[in-house]
């Protein structure tokens, strides 16, 4: 058993008392009221799902297992000469809440260079599809098609008690997070680089490596680092995590699991806003003939656009108060590396220029920046200009959160998930209207 399993099943046993606590002896406990918006307007700000993975603060950003992102940053492990940790570094925090020593993270990153054999089948079936596919139809297909190696499927079939159902949860996820970025740079290469995979490097970590298979120069590798890790998690209640959430809590595997997520996170209003947010700028941009606007520029050009009903993409945020901390690491990633970029000068003065526009528009609860105001920037600055291609990127940080997420479910016995629907007259009636 290598040293990360054994640290979670130690964690796991430790943490179960508290559950079971928490259900036979406070199981009562009201923790709030659900109003007729929330009933209809899609169950916003109901307290109904427990992970202690992460927790978006609205004043700090997102905390892993407690930790800001500076801190989740500053504590990680990096691979020698470079200024991004490693993504199996975070993968174990966010699993056992401890950040690795230096050997616990070499021997993780070496299982995962063990686990990161994509079966050939998944290649043939993408190389079956339309090429005209959507980069996430052939991402979150290719996931599905690796049901067939699930070993909790092969466990339940065979009995397995239900405290023991994380142990197979567990490795089928492991093997997937080792997996899904070799499909994914798999498929870009296929579908925009005239059908050239670039073969896995046997020394390289996980974001490193992705690099190299996408054929990106450094520091394009700790780029994907970086961004791998500020896209993990991002609570329980966002489409991605929740459905993931849902499949899994029918005791489907963590391959039917996520592939439920992902098609979640392709939605326009999930993961599709750092494209709209690239579009958006590069409008601008063009219709001033490939030059970086003046404050006075963008004004009109923010003004223009609320004036339309549309948002301003990239700012904004449900719960937080602040900027994004995701944004502000990026912007000092960007700082650092693409100072003079004209796309990465026009979102720095829309730092500027777009927060007081907003308070004074008074429409938006938040107007500093989020995670996608710079995203879909950095990756065009370094030649990954296929805008559909985003969210696939998004995808495989998006599930170790996720994926770690759905070993705990196992490992705590949570139930099927399943709440109960009122009619509209129902309605009316707790309301008092006719």
């Amino acid at each position: 058993m290598s040293a990360l399993k054994k640290r979670l099943k130690e964690k796991i046993e430790e943490h179960r008392p508290r559950t079971a606590r928490l259900l036979k002896e406070y199981g009562d406990k009201v923790l709030g009221e659900v109003t007729i918006s929330q009933a209809i307007g899609g169950m916003r700000g109901i307290k109904a799902l427990v992970t202690d993975i992460s927790y978006l603060d609205p004043n700090e950003g997102i905390r892993f297992r407690g930790h800001t992102i500076p801190e989740t940053l500053k504590g990680l492990p990096k691979p020698k000469g470079k200024e991004m940790p490693y993504v199996e570094g975070h993968i174990y925090l966010l699993l056992t809440g401890e950040f690795p020593k230096e050997a616990e993270i070499k021997e993780l990153a070496e299982e995962f260079k063990v686990r990161r054999q994509v079966p050939m089948y998944v290649y043939d079936v993408l190389r079956t599809m339309p090429r005209d596919s959507h980069p996430m139809v052939m991402f979150s297909a290719a996931i599905l098609t690796m049901q067939r190696e699930s070993l909790f499927v092969q466990a339940y079939n065979k009995g397995i008690s239900k405290l023991d159902m994380w142990d197979p949860m567990y490795e089928d996820s492991m093997n997937i997070l080792a997996r899904i970025p070799v499909i994914a740079a798999y498929i870009y290469r296929m579908k925009y680089r005239s059908d050239t995979p670039i073969a896995p490097h046997p020394d390289l970590d996980l974001g490193g490596n992705f690099a190299h298979m996408m054929g990106v120069e450094p520091p394009y590798d700790d780029l994907m680092r970086l961004y791998f890790i500020l896209h993990s998690d991002h609570e329980s209640g966002n489409v991605s995590a929740h459905t993931t959430h849902l499949v899994a809590s029918a005791l489907s595997d963590a391959y039917y699991s996520l592939s439920a997520g992902l098609d979640g996170l392709a939605g326009p209003l999930h993961g599709l806003a750092n494209q709209e947010v690239l579009g958006w700028i590069q409008n601008l941009y063009n219709q001033l003939g490939g030059k970086v606007p003046t404050k006075e520029d963008l004004s009109k050009y923010v003004w223009d656009t609320l004036k339309s009903g549309q948002v301003v993409p990239g700012y904004g945020h449900a719960v937080l108060r602040k900027t994004d901390p995701r944004y502000v690491a990026q912007r000092e990633f960007c700082q650092k590396h693409l100072p003079d970029d004209d796309l990465f000068k026009v979102v720095s003065l829309l730092y500027e220029v777009v927060p007081p526009i907003l308070q004074e528009h008074g429409k938006a609860k938040n107007p500093w920046p989020n995670v996608d105001a710079h995203s879909g920037v950095i990756q065009w600055y370094y030649g990954v200009r296929e805008y559909d291609f985003y969210t696939v990127l998004f995808g495989i940080g998006r599930a170790i959160g996720v994926l770690a997420n759905i070993i705990w479910d196992r490992a705590l016995g949570y139930p099927i998930e399943r709440p109960k629907s009122l009619t509209t007259e129902m309605l009316e009636e707790a309301a008092g209207a006719k």
